[in-house]
């Protein structure tokens, strides 16, 4: 298998570590190879868009995901600064349902996070002017749009830090429960809180 693709805790989710050539000139990568992502774990990532979020240090983004059929795969990676990236599994049918784990991007290593269908993503900005390229399978929809509240006590998700800078939609944002109960994960199957 290449050595360029490993699985976190959660088997899903996919880094991926570009190859590097360097010269007097500087350095050159492939960032994304759909060829490579089919081959090499079977995955079949069609990107349809890509957005771009420039981010001051502490700011905190999530926790995002789109319902239904607008669903979205993402693959982000850092192109300036570094930030710590959460994902929490939101499939009530997985073993690992309302856990997450985190992981650490940054634009040295220039590793690319692949999360697919069924997770809520967030993350902090660990330095100034932090920009992070998110390329998606499907369309932003804000009909489809959810998210969960940073703090939710029942993820208990430790963000490094206390008070983040947070957008007004985001301070807002439903808990884990009531997104449940309010379908929209879109999900079948009993799970008790």
């Amino acid at each position: 298998m290449n050595n360029q693709f490993k699985s976190l805790i959660f088997p899903e989710i996919i880094v991926f570590t570009p190859r590097k050539f360097e010269d007097n000139r500087g350095i050159f990568f492939e960032n994304f190879n759909f060829i490579d992502f089919k081959k090499e774990k079977g995955i079949f990532f069609e990107i349809i868009q890509e957005n771009i979020s420039f981010s001051h240090k502490n700011v905190l983004r999530g926790l995002h995901f789109q319902k239904g059929k607008m669903a979205q795969s993402k693959l982000l990676n850092v192109i300036k600064g570094s930030i710590y990236d959460v994902i929490v599994d939101i499939r009530p049918n997985s073993k690992n349902f309302g856990k997450w784990i985190s992981y650490k991007l940054n634009d040295l290593i220039n590793e690319s996070i692949y999360i697919p269908i069924g997770f809520a993503h967030g993350f902090l900005a660990l330095e100034e002017y932090t920009k992070v390229s998110y390329k998606v399978d499907n369309f932003y929809c804000k009909s489809a749009e959810c998210s969960i509240v940073w703090s939710d006590k029942k993820l208990n998700i430790n963000w490094l830090i206390e008070n983040p800078v947070i957008s007004n939609k985001d301070k807002v944002a439903l808990s884990f429960e009531e997104n449940y109960y309010k379908n929209n994960f879109k999900f079948q199957g009993n799970f008790t809180f």
